[in-house]
């Protein structure tokens, strides 16, 4: 009997861990307010079984100087959006865009297989909260639309198609 406990407890674990690899998820997933901070969007699998041939993340607000990775086989578009007042940025220089959504088109990335799509990006100098990156995966056949921000007080596991994020900590001195 033990043996059969056994078993179905790693089942368990291997059901549950199926499920947290189910979404589209930023690695490292918390950075230092206020840093140059380097992310890769892990897509885990298709639609359906139908290869991914397009990867769309918006920014969020307070997400400063954006540079997504180069990815062989995939064509980068960096869609900008105009600050509501400037913003002064490293090297004294003063900015009045930034970039509102990186999308990468191409591959096709099969659902047997994963990528990571990355990003270097400046964090907002405010630690303790949550940075949102709505996501949309376009596959061959299908899509998902991994925006469901939670609202406060409730997890993203809550969610069927939860964002990416990334939790902005304290800086270490």
């Amino acid at each position: 009997m033990p043996r059969l406990s056994a078993r179905v407890v790693a089942l368990a674990l291997i059901g549950l861990s199926s499920s947290a690899f189910a979404h589209v998820t930023a690695h490292p997933a918390s950075g230092a307010a206020d840093s140059y901070f380097e992310t890769a969007f892990n897509v885990p699998h298709g639609c359906d079984g139908s290869s991914t041939v397009a990867v769309r993340i918006k920014i969020p607000e307070g997400v400063m100087s954006v540079k997504p990775q180069f990815k062989a086989g995939w064509t980068v578009t960096i869609k900008k959006r105009t600050l509501d007042a400037p913003v002064r940025v490293a090297h004294g220089r003063t900015i009045t865009e930034t970039v509102d959504e990186v999308d990468w088109e191409g591959g096709p990335l099969p659902d047997s297989m994963y990528d990571s799509f990355g990003m270097l990006m400046k964090l907002p100098g405010t630690a303790g909260v949550t940075l949102y990156f709505p996501v949309v995966q376009e596959c061959q056949q299908g899509v998902h639309r991994w925006i469901e921000i939670p609202p406060p007080g409730k997890g993203w596991s809550d969610m069927r198609e939860p964002p990416p994020f990334v939790k902005v900590v304290p800086a270490t001195p």
